[in-house]
C-alpha cells in the first residue's frame, strides 16, 4: 500500500489540509506548493505595509506642520551624514586627545565614554556640526572597549579615528588646545585652526596637565571666555571653576559658531553648579 502525506496550511486561526499527495511529492505539487506559499507571503507583507502606511499617516497628521517629523528615520539619517561629511570638508574642526588615559580608573573612562557619547550626539543635531578627531585613541584598549559598551553603533561614528597623536595629523602653527589655564583668551573660531580639547576626566584634579602638554609642544593656547562674560557666584563651599567636561566645551563651541554669541554660548555649557553665571541671571534681592 502507498503511504499519503498530509501538509496542512494555516490561514487566521484555521488549518485545513493543503493537499494529500503520497510520500514522494511530485515536482508539480511542489511547486503548486511554492506558488501558494509565495501568494501567503506577498498578502502578509501587504497587510504589514498597511500598518505601516496608517502609522506614518497617523504620525503625519499628528505633526501637521512640523516638516521635520513627516520626515522617515531614514531619511533624516541621511541628512544628518550629508551635514556630518559637508563638515570634513568645510566646518570647523575639534579633536579630541586621549593620549592621557594611560592612568584614569575604570570610572573615570566610563565618564569620559559617557562625555564622549554626549559630544559626539550634540554634533549631530547641530545645524553647523564640527568635524571630529579622536586622537591618541587605541583600539581594543580600555577605553576603546568602554566606548563600545556603552555607545550604541559607536564602531560606526562618523568622525575621524586614529591611533596617531594629533601632533602628527596637523602643522604646529595650526593647532590651538583649549586648557583653563591659558592666559589667551578665545575670541572667535577659525576654521583654518584645528582646535584641542584633553579628553581627561581626572577626580584627583591634577593641575595643568593640559597647559603643560601644550607648552611642552609650543603650541598655542586658549581658555574659554568666562570670566569676561560670567561672574562668580557666591556660594557655600565658595567653588568656582573653568574646568568643564569635553562635551560642555564642545556645546559652547557650537552654540557659539551657530549664534556668534558668547554670552549664549556659555548660557548652553557652563553649569550653575561651576559657580559661573552670566550678569542677567543674578536676582536682586529684595
Amino acid at each position: 500500500m502507498t503511504s499519503l502525506k498530509v501538509s496542512f496550511h494555516s490561514v487566521g486561526s484555521s488549518i485545513y489540509p493543503a493537499c494529500i499527495v503520497p510520500a514522494a511529492v511530485s515536482k508539480n505539487v511542489m511547486r503548486k506548493q511554492r506558488h501558494w506559499e509565495k501568494i501567503v507571503a506577498a498578502k502578509k507583507s501587504k497587510r504589514r505595509q498597511e500598518k505601516e502606511r496608517r502609522k506614518a499617516k497617523h504620525c503625519q497628521d499628528a505633526n501637521a506642520g512640523n516638516d521635520h517629523q513627516q520626515h522617515s528615520k531614514k531619511f533624516l539619517k541621511a541628512i544628518t551624514k550629508e551635514r556630518l561629511l559637508e563638515a570634513k570638508d568645510s566646518g570647523p574642526r575639534l579633536c579630541i586627545d586621549l593620549s592621557m588615559t594611560d592612568h584614569m580608573s575604570k570610572k573615570e573612562l566610563s565618564r569620559l565614554a559617557a562625555q564622549i557619547r554626549r559630544l559626539y550626539g550634540s554634533n549631530k543635531k547641530a545645524a553647523k556640526p564640527f568635524w571630529l578627531y579622536l586622537t591618541g585613541f587605541v583600539q581594543n584598549s580600555p577605553l576603546y572597549d568602554e566606548c563600545v559598551r556603552m555607545n550604541d553603533g559607536f564602531v560606526n561614528y562618523l568622525v575621524e579615528f586614529t591611533e596617531d597623536s594629533f601632533l602628527d595629523l596637523f602643522p604646529l602653527e595650526t593647532i590651538i588646545y583649549l586648557t583653563p589655564d591659558s592666559e589667551n583668551v578665545l575670541e572667535d573660531i577659525d576654521p583654518t585652526k584645528i582646535y584641542i580639547v584633553g579628553g581627561l576626566v581626572d577626580e584627583s584634579v591634577q593641575k595643568k596637565v593640559t597647559y603643560q602638554k601644550a607648552k611642552g609642544n609650543n603650541l598655542q593656547t586658549a581658555r574659554l571666555p568666562i570670566q569676561e562674560y560670567m561672574i562668580k557666584k557666591d556660594n557655600v563651599k565658595n567653588y568656582h571653576s573653568e574646568i568643564l567636561a569635553i562635551n560642555n566645551v564642545f556645546d559652547i563651541l557650537c552654540t557659539y559658531c551657530e549664534t556668534r554669541s558668547w554670552p549664549e554660548a556659555l548660557r548652553a555649557g557652563v553649569s550653575p553648579g561651576k559657580g559661573f553665571v552670566l550678569p542677567d541671571e543674578i536676582i536682586p534681592e529684595n
